[in-house]
């Protein structure tokens, strides 16, 4: 099946990398994914580290409003459709995925947002937000510091991401599983496949088009199928064989 081609979606490894602000490294695709957003509206859940939902969402204004575009936290309204309905543009920053799966339930986000972006809102996310557009949560690298009502999540995408994504170091001594090997554990009993995003690299959806971008390749795990790079630039249509 075609992607949606009322998809708008932006699903970032990360918000920083090394030597650079925070989001700069993707300031350009940024600004074209949001070039017909004026009010973006940006979940800061995820931060279970002291930081605020104000001061978070203070770092977030600060970027876009480079951008030359407005931004509230979404702490700020009443209600998930209050807020939804003020945007016209979503960014969910990161952090730990279990704090933000939880808030997104709790709030009434999990069930309103989806339906919002499959009709055609610009979705961004970084880390933990990137992570909840897959179909569940269980490919995060995150301690699970909190007890969310399910694991399941956006279902935007019809794959799990893996943001962050570490290759094996050859010359490490350290004895410990490494990120495939638990990726592998996930595929003993989940057919859902999971896509490596290296840092610094994004899928970027839209207009029915599904693209990887960024300097890097990123590593595709099938379950029963040897896992396979997928190169910088490549089309990732084919990831979109079973869209819901």
């Amino acid at each position: 099946m075609p992607v949606n081609t009322q998809l708008s979606l932006l699903i970032a490894s990360t918000s920083k990398v090394h030597g650079m602000g925070y989001l700069e490294y993707a300031r350009d695709i940024i600004m074209d994914h949001f070039s017909h957003s004026a009010n973006v509206l940006f979940i800061p859940f995820a931060r279970p580290d002291g930081m605020s939902h104000d001061d978070y969402t203070e770092v977030a204004r600060s970027f876009f409003k480079s951008l030359g575009k407005g931004l509230r936290g979404a702490h700020e309204f009443d209600t998930a459709h209050a807020a939804l309905d003020w945007c016209d543009g979503i960014f969910t920053g990161g952090g730990n995925t279990f704090v933000l799966v939880t808030e997104l339930y709790n709030r009434g986000y999990m069930d309103a947002l989806p339906t919002r972006v499959r009709s055609g809102l610009p979705y961004m996310g970084t880390s933990a937000g990137s992570n909840v557009t897959g179909l569940s949560m269980m490919t995060t690298n995150d301690m699970p510091i909190m007890y969310p009502p399910s694991f399941i999540t956006f279902g935007l995408v019809p794959f799990n991401i893996n943001p962050h994504y570490l290759d094996p170091d050859p010359g490490s001594t350290h004895m410990g599983e490494t990120r495939e090997t638990r990726i592998r554990e996930f595929h003993a009993f989940n057919a859902t496949p999971v896509v490596g995003l290296r840092e610094g690299s994004c899928i970027w959806v839209r207009n029915g088009q599904a693209t990887l971008t960024g300097q890097h390749r990123m590593r595709l795990f099938e379950q029963g199928k040897e896992a396979r790079e997928v190169e910088a630039g490549a089309d990732l249509n084919f990831l979109f064989d079973n869209t819901l």
